[in-house]
């Protein structure tokens, strides 16, 4: 390999191409034609005198070769992004970039930490994307964003997480339910009726399945939704009853009871998470100690479950 051949924009465009998985789309968010692109690999492919990409599934996926570029790549063009956040760090952290990958029930209440912060902070540019658990389960394995907020954390060696948040999830049913008014009712009770679910994966069912499993139940009729906001507003219409985090909830729901079920509301927290082998934009490490500093301000003392301050120590650890 003649690494003289290999320049910043080679790594660039490559590091593009792997993320996206494809060349077009490449092109697209690095505002090049498709065929300068596919140059552009041609030469670099020549220039490591490897194979690098190979098509499956409708999407390029790295060789062996390949991967091992892409992690030198990352680890050399996050060297020069270390540089530029260390100018920014001298201009007193007013600037910079990070982006945050949640789940679609944190954007329920991740604007109530973003909005202050953006105002305390207004150069400070950040990129939410937003999806379900597996998207952004995909995202975590890409290496997509700096930060990461799940309520099911994934379980791996180099995920790095802290609580900020509860996330009480409880059941609900359409106001005027004949079993609302009861002091105390049984999950069994609930299981002949029609119960609105997210689809499989997400953590919300996850945790709700294990919780039936748990207590010997089973589910009865359900029917299958795309959206926590689609499942409120089916369980307002009378289409069946839901266990949904509270967040969900608007703070005045007449249109909406949350039943007295035993064992309940099933305890969750909203995390953040970072992985361990990812370098973490100062402007990320500002928004953690934000939200470390000023959550009691931002959410309901009720929610508030505050670990942060252990995360930003052991992520300390981790960079020194």
């Amino acid at each position: 390999m003649n690494v003289r051949h290999l320049t910043f924009r080679l790594l660039q465009v490559y590091v593009a191409v792997v993320r996206t998985g494809s060349v077009s789309e490449a092109a697209r968010q690095l505002h090049l034609t498709q065929p300068t692109v596919s140059q552009q690999l041609k030469r670099l492919v020549e220039a490591v005198g490897e194979p690098l990409l190979q098509s499956g599934h409708g999407r390029l996926t790295t060789t062996q070769a390949g991967q091992e570029l892409y992690r030198a790549s990352r680890e050399v063009l996050g060297r020069f992004d270390d540089f530029q956040d260390y100018l920014t760090a001298l201009r007193g952290g007013e600037r910079g970039r990070f982006s945050i990958a949640l789940v679609n029930t944190a954007q329920y209440v991740l604007p109530r930490l973003l909005g202050p912060y953006s105002q305390a902070f207004p150069d400070v540019d950040v990129t939410l994307h937003i999806g379900n658990r597996r998207q952004m389960l995909t995202r975590f394995e890409r290496q997509d964003d700096d930060l990461y907020v799940f309520s099911h954390p994934p379980s791996l060696a180099h995920a790095l997480a802290g609580r900020f948040l509860r996330n009480p999830l409880v059941v609900v049913a359409p106001q005027g339910h004949p079993l609302a008014d009861r002091d105390r009712i049984a999950m069994r009770e609930l299981l002949g009726e029609r119960l609105l679910l997210r689809e499989p994966g997400s953590a919300t069912r996850m945790m709700f399945e294990g919780w039936l499993q748990e207590h010997g139940l089973s589910l009865g009729p359900t029917l299958q939704m795309a959206s926590n906001e689609a499942i409120r507003v089916g369980v307002a219409a009378g289409l069946g009853l839901a266990v949904l985090s509270e967040h969900v909830l608007p703070p005045e729901h007449p249109d909406i009871a949350i039943l007295p079920v035993t064992d309940f509301p099933i305890e969750s927290h909203w995390q953040f998470i970072v992985r361990r082998d990812r370098r973490l934009p100062h402007a990320a490490l500002g928004f953690l100690r934000f939200a470390s500093e000023h959550l009691d301000e931002c959410v309901e003392p009720r929610f508030v479950a505050n670990e942060l301050e252990v995360m930003l120590g052991r992520r300390l650890e981790d960079s020194s």
